[in-house]
């Protein structure tokens, strides 16, 4: 397996260093628009770098993301970038004959008149559009391969077929006690994707209804997460997750609930009041004349780069989905969940805990991907593929799930 990741942030960086310590592929390039981040990933390898090569890459361009996937023979173009590239990547893995993995789907638009009642265009709607494409070629795009998406996805697959005879509802759940030193306001992911996500209305699926929307932090609950965490607030939040599930498996209800915490909400509630996550240009003053920028990159530039905070971070971040349904003729109720301690990853593998685990779970599928595990054609999600072996290599990777009964 040849491999384009394109992207060298935090997540990009973290998937360097988790693959460098597996066998299953013989060549990964490192592309980023900056190229001195991409070297500087490749040079923090060592001596584990050999199969490692640092690229510049536009993103945006379509054809030139192509023609480094050919020049390079790369049969796997791995997507770490924000979800406005997504599709402009996912349209140059199809041109080049690559297979195509994300970690987030492409973006959605509320509907025009009841934003908080009915989708508009849905995430992932674009990619799924050209899911016959994809099939008809023989191609595999793997969408949604994160931790959330992602492993969340193949704990709902997992459910459904190890723990359950019929599931009334399954609920992702992701809650932290993590804290920053020297930092009032300091998200442990991006900004710019942690808004898109918090400010566009949440969608929830219901069997009897599909999928509707409601209004942003909507049906708050205090979740009680495992190994040390504890009682986290938690609130609806658009993801991926509830486009996905129901397309594989058999639920009455899917939602996403976020465990912000008051103060995030309050100053993500306060950055909607002032136009501050907008994402279409505004005009501003500049040295040498107006200049037009966006709000959202604005915000995201006054804030710390989350792939810095490592050194300053304390606590445990926790992915996982909560399950409840019936197995044998009696009621279950299970939270199956993966928890990453900031002071291990950093330890580790030198990666803060929250795109430590985003990164280690596209490392996963790759592997399977390349030892024929998974294996498929068309625009899949997590959940269409066994969830066993996922689960299996995710713990070899030393990165241990666990399972609560409720």
């Amino acid at each position: 397996m040849r491999v384009l990741l394109v992207g060298a942030g935090g997540v990009g960086t973290a998937v360097t260093r988790i693959a460098a310590r597996r066998p299953f592929f013989e060549l990964m390039v490192v592309a980023d628009h900056d190229p001195a981040r991409a070297e500087a990933a490749v040079a923090a390898l060592g001596a584990d770098g050999g199969r490692f090569r640092a690229e510049r890459v536009d993103a945006a361009d379509e054809a030139q993301v192509t023609a480094l996937l050919e020049r390079h023979g790369c049969d796997v173009l791995l997507n770490a970038t924000d979800p406005r590239f997504v599709m402009p990547l996912f349209r140059a893995a199809r041109a080049g004959g690559a297979t195509y993995l994300d970690m987030a789907m492409s973006l959605s638009r509320p509907h025009g008149e009841r934003p908080y009642e009915e989708c508009g265009v849905k995430l992932g709607d674009e990619q799924f559009a050209r899911a016959a494409d994809w099939e008809e070629a023989g191609l595999l795009a793997l969408v949604g391969m994160g931790v959330e998406p992602g492993l969340s996805d193949v704990f709902a697959r997992y459910a459904a077929d190890e723990l359950f005879d019929e599931i009334e509802e399954i609920g992702v759940r992701d809650g932290a006690n993590l804290t920053v030193d020297g930092y009032d306001f300091a998200p442990s992911f991006s900004i710019w994707t942690t808004i898109e996500e918090c400010l566009n209305p949440p969608v929830v699926y219901e069997k009897d209804r599909g999928w509707y929307t409601t209004e942003p932090f909507s049906e708050p609950e205090v979740f009680d997460f495992p190994e040390g965490i504890g009682p986290v607030e938690c609130v609806n939040v658009e993801h991926e997750e509830v486009l996905l599930v129901p397309r594989w498996v058999d639920a009455r209800r899917v939602t996403f609930k976020y465990g912000l915490g008051r103060e995030f909400t309050d100053t993500l509630r306060t950055l909607h009041l002032l136009g501050l996550d907008r994402t279409e240009p505004v005009t501003v003053p500049g040295p040498d004349g107006p200049v037009k920028v966006s709000p959202r990159d604005v915000v995201a530039a006054c804030l710390p780069d989350p792939a810095t905070l490592g050194d300053r971070m304390h606590g445990k971040t926790c992915a996982g989905t909560w399950v409840r349904g019936t197995k044998d003729g009696a009621p279950r109720e299970v939270y199956l969940y993966h928890v990453v301690d900031n002071q291990w990853s950093m330890a580790e593998y030198g990666c803060q805990a929250v795109v430590w685990q985003t990164a280690v779970n596209p490392v996963v599928a790759l592997e399977l991907l390349a030892t024929g595990a998974w294996s498929g054609a068309g625009v899949l999600g997590p959940e269409a593929f066994p969830a066993g072996p996922f689960l299996d290599l995710l713990t070899e990777y030393g990165s241990p799930w666990g399972l609560r009964e409720q």
